[in-house]
């Protein structure tokens, strides 16, 4: 199916209003996972040319993908990878997970940006950071796009890493996502090590229920992100 290629617009439109001058693009995988982290890529790609096929991870082949993300690692100016590992998410909730993997990322970077656009219609991350949130960012701008690429082929790579110990799980194939296979091991098998237990899957299977964790969170005890949410400056 074609689709438009990103652009540079919400790019150029921070750099007009705001004076921003190094934006970094931030998009997230693995916040639908069963099992693994949620990684979070922040990339900083300039205004040149994207590599040619670049969009969403989601809508390339795995081999075009992994093609691209080791195009995109000496094409973009630089970039940086977070994780919030299983533990965190169980313990803090994805919204706090996700604010601990982009804020590992964005620190990460070689320099500080001005400026983040942040893929979705939520702004998980909140002050200090200036944000722009962009619906479907990592299809319409060029620096989330990259970051899409990069985290998804990285996270991709470590559940499969995750996975040589656990092979019934497939975690090659389905990157911890739910999929039959998955669901066909977690009924006989129960959770890995990586299972994110506080997760109601496990509601489903009576055999292993009594591992679930009760969120930490769940009394009211979330940690606060400051900011408004789709933060439009």
């Amino acid at each position: 199916m074609p689709y438009e290629p990103p652009t540079h617009t919400v790019e150029r439109s921070l750099r007009a209003t705001t004076g921003a001058k190094i934006i970094a693009g931030v998009d997230e995988v693995g916040r639908g996972a069963w099992a693994g982290p949620v990684t979070v890529c922040a990339a900083v790609t300039g205004l040149r040319r994207p590599p040619q096929g670049l969009t969403d991870s989601k809508l390339l082949s795995v081999k075009r993908r992994t093609e691209l993300a080791e195009e995109l690692r000496t094409w973009v100016t630089s970039y940086a990878l977070g994780h919030a590992s299983h533990e965190e998410i169980d313990n803090l909730g994805m919204t706090a997970a996700l604010r601990i993997a982009a804020v590992r990322a964005l620190e990460a970077l070689p320099v500080r940006p001005d400026a983040v656009i942040l893929d979705g219609k939520h702004d998980y991350l909140g002050t200090p950071w200036k944000v722009r949130t962009v619906i479907k960012g990592d299809q319409s701008c060029v620096a989330v796009a990259a970051a899409s690429v990069i985290a998804k082929v990285q996270r991709d790579k470590m559940m499969a890493e995750l996975g040589t110990e656990h092979a019934d799980f497939g975690f090659a194939a389905n990157a911890g996502y739910p999929s039959p296979v998955h669901k066909a091991a977690l009924e006989v098998r129960g959770p890995t090590p990586y299972h994110r237990l506080s997760w109601a899957y496990l509601d489903a299977l009576p055999q292993w229920r009594h591992l679930k964790k009760a969120r930490s969170w769940a009394d009211g005890s979330v940690p606060k992100i400051e900011g408004q949410l789709g933060f439009d400056f």
